[in-house]
């Protein structure tokens, strides 16, 4: 077995453990003991994830025995099974196990932020840093939220039930979003990634993938597509032969992936009478990935959309898009510098990084070099990925 393997089963067993037991802790308990034993197993295992729901669930069983007496564990386990088959008749069997754990995880028995760090570490598995880079919050309290939510929705639910229709729907938007963190984070850090078990934007994708099939119209689900598809499409171009992460500006666009960039300009076009969130994101993305050079780029129009994007969706790193698309634009570049300075001395973890970014790119292109180099070199001193580094020390 391969990494890749456990991967890919890990939604399913988790899911298949869940509404054996009631509990998402226990589920996940039981589905790592049931891994550990796979990954331990000498003989040939012919489907890892039946396998691993069958060893869970005997781990479980022999816990309950140990608690119960004989016979109740029979009836619990029988119940259990009944159980089991009643939740798949009744909420979408045909659900992809990914796309059925984000919509418990975002449950709206919880606060917002909460379903988002359960969602982001139960289903799309990033870790709690990772989680707390992305909110703009401590490790502590990404930590703090995800046990709460764990409680808080094993009290507010009692036992493990999968979402039916209209729950699914109301809780539709908190899952477009943890899906987008999914895949920010991912493009963050994965630059060149070596295999798709570290491919996290890849992942986001797929899954993405799998909620377009269950709603196949919706604007907002496929202008988030749109908007993984056109980054995956223009990764290639992201860094050069040496290693070194390139800016928009000297990207090789030939490197393109084609095919994903039509399908892509596809989706946006299908999401564009759309008028929220990632509908608007689909737009702007296919505005910057549609013309054949990066100076043909309509930057009046892509602050135009920032700006309404940041009127329906207020976020400290759209601001500090908009701020560059408007320098772009022709916007003085005193006040663009001046706007950015103030998100990175008081802006979130993630924006202030952006914006401080931000910041350097504009005083490079304007000539301010020694401040520029000052600031890459600060930049250089952070955790970033090897092709930004790079970028940064090569300035700087």
């Amino acid at each position: 077995m391969t990494p890749e393997d456990f991967r890919d089963a890990w939604p399913s067993v988790v899911r298949a453990l869940a509404t054996i037991t009631g509990s998402l802790d226990d589920a996940e308990d039981y589905a790592a003991e049931a891994f550990a034993r796979a990954s331990a197993y000498a003989g040939v295992i012919d489907s890892l994830g039946a396998w691993c729901v069958a060893a869970g669930r005997r781990a479980w069983v022999d816990d309950v025995r140990r608690r119960v007496v004989h016979e109740r564990a029979v009836v619990q386990v029988a119940a259990a099974g009944d159980a089991a088959r009643t939740e798949d008749d009744m909420y979408a069997p045909e659900l992809d196990d990914r796309v059925a754990l984000l919509f418990v995880a975002c449950d709206d028995v919880l606060a917002e932020g909460a379903r988002l760090v359960l969602a982001l570490r139960l289903v799309c598995g990033l870790s709690t840093a990772a989680i707390a880079d992305l909110l703009g919050i401590s490790t502590a309290t990404a930590a703090a939220r995800l046990t709460r939510a764990k409680k808080a929705l094993a009290s507010g639910r009692g036992e493990f039930t999968l979402a039916d229709p209209e729950q699914r729907r109301a809780r539709l938007p908190t899952v477009l979003a943890c899906l987008s963190a999914m895949f920010t984070h991912g493009q963050r850090v994965g630059f060149d990634p070596p295999d798709a078990l570290h491919d996290t934007a890849a992942q986001a994708l797929s899954t993405t993938d799998a909620l377009v099939s269950v709603y196949p119209d919706d604007t907002e689900v496929l202008g988030l597509r749109a908007v993984m598809r056109l980054g995956l499409a223009r990764r290639p171009g992201r860094v050069d032969a040496r290693g070194v992460a390139l800016p928009s500006a000297e990207v090789d666009r030939r490197r393109w992936d084609r095919a994903l960039l039509a399908q892509g300009l596809e989706d946006a076009a299908a999401a564009a009478p759309g008028a929220g969130r990632f509908s608007l994101e689909a737009v702007i993305a296919g505005l910057h990935s549609a013309p054949p050079t990066f100076a043909d780029t309509d930057w009046a129009r892509v602050t135009e959309l920032y700006g309404a994007l940041e009127a329906i969706w207020p976020s400290p790193a759209v601001t500090v898009a908009r701020l560059v698309a408007a320098s772009y634009a022709g916007r003085p570049a005193d006040e663009v510098a001046r706007a950015l300075e103030r998100i990175v001395d008081a802006g979130p973890s993630f924006a202030a990084r952006d914006a401080a970014f931000a910041l350097a790119d504009l005083e490079w292109r304007i000539g301010h070099v020694e401040s520029a180099t000052r600031r890459y070199r600060d930049l250089a001193e952070l955790d970033l990925p090897e092709p930004v580094l790079r970028f940064c020390r090569g300035r700087s």
